[in-house]
């Protein structure tokens, strides 16, 4: 049961993940071209999706908590069992999970792009009035 519960967190991260990332292609394209232009947009989009693949899936399964499930060292002590109740619950946690950690990398990726386009502005109006001084 435990390692059904395992390979399904997985699917459940998995696919929270791309669902993610699909909803944030168009932001992360017009964001990345407006930063580093158009020829190297495309290439940043892949790694920034990788990375928030990679951050989505590995936030959303949290390994240490599903131990609980496992038999332990001791005789005395019992795993816990593994009801409807608590099926939901664990697949609840990782989609709660997932979506969390990609928010957060979203916003720091955002906050620092919203810092570069601010200093992109301020050189392009800085570029602007000095010809015509």
């Amino acid at each position: 049961m435990f390692l059904w519960l395992l390979l399904t967190s997985f699917v459940v991260a998995v696919l929270c993940a791309l669902l993610t990332i699909y909803i944030f292609r168009t932001a992360l394209v017009k964001t990345l071209t407006r930063i580093v232009g158009e020829d190297l947009a495309l290439s940043w989009k892949k790694f920034i999706q990788f990375a928030l693949f990679v951050v989505g899936v590995s936030g959303g399964i949290r390994v240490w908590d599903l131990e609980k499930y496992l038999p332990a060292a001791t005789p005395d002590s019992r795993p816990v069992v593994l009801t409807n109740e608590r099926w939901v619950l664990e697949l609840y946690s990782v989609v709660i999970n997932t979506v969390q950690s990609m928010a957060w990398m979203l916003f720091v990726f955002f906050l620092f792009t919203l810092v570069t386009i601010g200093i992109l502005r301020i050189f392009e109006m800085k570029s602007e009035k000095k010809p015509g001084s």
